[in-house]
């Protein structure tokens, strides 16, 4: 593929999103259907109830479409293709699942944690033997150690790996733009490193995506007129994660993650911490909050937080490449 097919991909999702974002906007906001602010998080967060949400729709549309055409004019509608969109319609369909739930009952709980776990659970599995099928290598790449061969624990390994970032770039999305922008410069990174292996499959897919969220994030920066609600994070979290598998550079989502790491783990240690001594390490989890209850504004966080993760994302790409 040559550089104008690259920029021809990257302008597909963005224009796609771009274009009709303004008219799904003007739907939920006529049938009244907006994010509901738990009550638990910052009291300033209130006046973004009625928020739309669910933009994740779109974005996901976004993907599909161009990884679609795109692949088929050049040739690269593969099975590890078809794959990384099954991995991103099916946890976006959970949480598309989700957010309805919490729309039509007006309420901040959706789907029980069990519904949500068996449903990642079962994409996972399904992604795995796609991955044997293709005989692909089942083990892990341990910079500077080489391959570990893991066998069938692989398959574990990779149910773990889908679920745990699904819900890591969930538990992230709690501020405009943070995800938006995180994400963009994770699957950027990932891109970099599909086109080093020549994976133009793979890294087609996550130029597509690079390009719709650029595209929603025209909508969803602070202050946002739409959120990607459960149904954009979830799919973005798994499809990372397959993405991360399949470059066979696993371990290296912890850093060009490190982002979505941080945040999960404050939450892990918040309630560690509570539970065993009654106090918190944070004055709220995840971390974000903690930073806007110390005074900081929501896009000094962002900018802060991108910074890290594109540092990041840049350090582990050189390494790789």
């Amino acid at each position: 593929m040559s550089l104008i097919e690259w920029v021809a991909t990257l302008f597909s999702g963005f224009i796609i999103v771009f274009a009709l974002m303004p008219s799904l906007i003007r739907y939920f906001r006529a049938r009244k259907e907006g994010q509901m602010i738990r009550e638990e998080g910052p009291k300033w967060h209130e006046k973004k109830s009625g928020t739309p949400t669910m933009g994740g729709l779109l974005f996901i549309i976004a993907i599909l479409i161009t990884t679609i055409w795109v692949g088929f004019w050049q040739g690269q509608l593969r099975p590890t293709t078809w794959i990384l969109m099954f991995i991103l319609v099916l946890y976006g369909g959970l949480g598309f699942w989700d957010d309805s739930i919490k729309l039509w009952r007006k309420q901040n709980e959706g789907l029980k944690a069990w519904q949500k776990l068996l449903g990642q659970i079962v994409g996972a599995v399904v992604f795995t033997l796609v991955y044997q099928h293709e005989q692909l290598p089942m083990g892990l790449h341990v910079p500077g150690m080489g391959d570990w061969s893991l066998g069938l624990w692989y398959i574990l390994f990779v149910i773990i790996w889908l679920v745990g970032f699904s819900n890591a770039v969930n538990l992230t999305d709690g501020l405009d733009g943070l995800v938006a922008g995180q994400a963009t410069i994770a699957f950027g990174a990932y891109a970099l490193i599909a086109l080093h292996q020549h994976q133009l499959d793979v890294a087609l897919f996550c130029v597509a995506v690079v390009g719709s969220l650029l595209g929603f994030f025209v909508f969803n920066h602070k202050p946002a007129k739409i959120f990607m609600g459960d149904m954009g994070s979830l799919a973005l979290g798994g499809a990372l994660a397959a993405v991360s598998i399949l470059v066979h550079h696993e371990l290296s989502l912890l850093i060009i993650g490190i982002i979505f790491v941080i945040e999960t783990a404050s939450v892990i240690l918040q309630v560690a911490s509570f539970k065993l001594t009654g106090k918190r390490i944070f004055l709220m989890s995840p971390i974000h909050h903690h930073f806007e209850m110390k005074g900081w504004s929501e896009w000094k966080i962002d900018i802060v937080f991108w910074s890290i993760g594109l540092a990041a994302a840049a350090i582990s790409v050189a390494t790789i490449i």
